[in-house]
């Protein structure tokens, strides 16, 4: 084993050391030593370097909730040798910019802002002597805050919805159903009902679950800022229910009866809503003074009132026989 080692040892050592392969190594020892000397050239040169640096907003109040975040990072563009700036690339100097709460509500008005010195000031305190600020994104900080003042809200869904081919789109369900808004009082009194970010759900025939992010609105927290969301499609269906006539707008000592008593209404409902469907809500009427109004040897029914729910509702017979007694 060792003897077969040793062969190829003998082999890559002369393949290495050969005259062709001897001018390959000088070429890459001058090719990686020019390389190094570029190197080290550039970072010598004065440049600029984007950097992100932590921010903290301490020392809150328990009975205050902040209702906008702070932006939890700035970049920050310095500027000094290219050896220095690399120095900065472990993050270590770059410890979170912490900004007290206190000292930036001093009007107590619900709004709060870092300005840019501030900042600055910080970050001067993190980096070496040598190197300067160009710039500071975003140029401030703001944060809106209240002292717990809050409402209950329910959730709508905003975008679009398309079932399937004779499907419809039975119901919507939030879980939770209402979420929290932290704002001023001002603000809560506009807000009626948060919506969901927009969703696009295209052909369903099955119940569709998925969990959605809430759309903000400045100056407002809401609690939580994510819920679930259920859409119940359901499936399209014919059905009648024969429902009596309603004789209407009958002088005292008249009786209309109509020939049938009853007539059928052919609608189109989802399939789990049927069961609920009663005959007593709908309403068919027979007037008397349409009668009087258009003569006929046969009286026109009306349908006054259906369920909700019920799509395309007809009457199976538009005209009955009657007959008026005294």
């Amino acid at each position: 084993m060792s003897t077969r080692v040793k062969n190829i040892y003998v082999i890559i050592r002369n393949f290495l050391f050969s005259i062709v392969n001897r001018e390959f190594l000088i070429f890459l020892v001058f090719l990686v030593l020019s390389g190094l000397f570029w190197m080290l050239m550039a970072l010598n040169e004065t440049v600029e370097r984007e950097y992100l640096v932590p921010v903290r907003l301490v020392g809150v109040p328990k009975d205050v909730v902040v209702t906008t975040d702070i932006e939890d990072t700035v970049r920050v563009t310095l500027r000094d040798k290219g050896f220095t700036l690399l120095a900065y690339l472990s993050g270590e100097r770059f410890q979170p910019l912490s900004f007290n709460f206190k000292n930036y509500t001093a009007k107590d008005n619900g709004r709060g802002q870092v300005p840019l010195a501030d900042m600055q000031k910080q970050l001067y305190q993190l980096i070496y002597n040598s190197t300067k600020i160009t710039s500071v994104k975003p140029d401030k900080l703001e944060f809106y805050y209240n002292h717990g003042v809050s409402k209950q809200v329910p959730v709508r869904l905003y975008g679009s919805v398309t079932p399937a081919k004779n499907y419809y789109l039975a119901r919507t369900a939030f879980t939770p159903q209402q979420v929290t808004v932290y704002a001023d009082k001002a603000m809560l009194d506009s807000i009626r009902y948060v919506t969901t970010d927009y969703q696009r759900i295209l052909n369903i025939e099955d119940t569709v679950s998925r969990t959605v992010t809430v759309k903000s609105i400045r100056g407002a927290k809401i609690v939580p800022s994510e819920v679930k969301v259920t859409i119940y499609p359901d499936i399209l269906t014919e059905e009648a229910v024969d429902v009596p006539i309603v004789a209407v707008n009958m002088p005292a000592g008249k009786v209309l009866r109509t020939f049938p008593s009853r007539v059928k209404v052919r609608f189109v409902i989802g399939a789990s809503q049927f069961r609920q469907i009663k005959p007593e809500q709908f309403r068919v009427e027979a007037d008397y003074n349409d009668l009087m109004a258009h003569p006929a040897d046969k009286c026109t029914l009306f349908l006054r009132k259906t369920p909700a729910g019920v799509k395309n509702a007809r009457l199976d017979v538009a005209q009955v026989d009657y007959l008026i007694e005294q």
